[in-house]
């Protein structure tokens, strides 16, 4: 997998969980409206999930939930792979 993917695949996994928009902005890759769209989802089915359980827990929580995400969600996951 490329670092893109795995840049984007962070995004998506939904370290939106970081307290500030600065610090987030600065910490993850991907486009503000990629961060955005899963970012509810994160926030409603990822509440277990914390952030020095590293990046891929939050993606396998999204994809354990993957009948549940919202569709802006899921297009992330699919355009980039997952």
């Amino acid at each position: 997998m490329d670092s893109k993917i795995i840049g984007k695949i962070l995004l998506a996994a939904g370290l939106t969980t970081l307290a500030s928009t600065a610090t987030l902005s600065q910490a993850m890759p991907g486009s503000p409206k990629e961060q955005a769209a899963c970012r509810p989802d994160t926030r409603r089915f990822c509440t277990h999930v914390k952030p020095e359980m590293g990046p891929f827990a939050y993606l396998a929580c999204l994809q354990a939930n993957r009948a549940k995400l919202s569709k802006a969600c899921l297009n992330v996951l699919v355009s980039n792979g997952q």
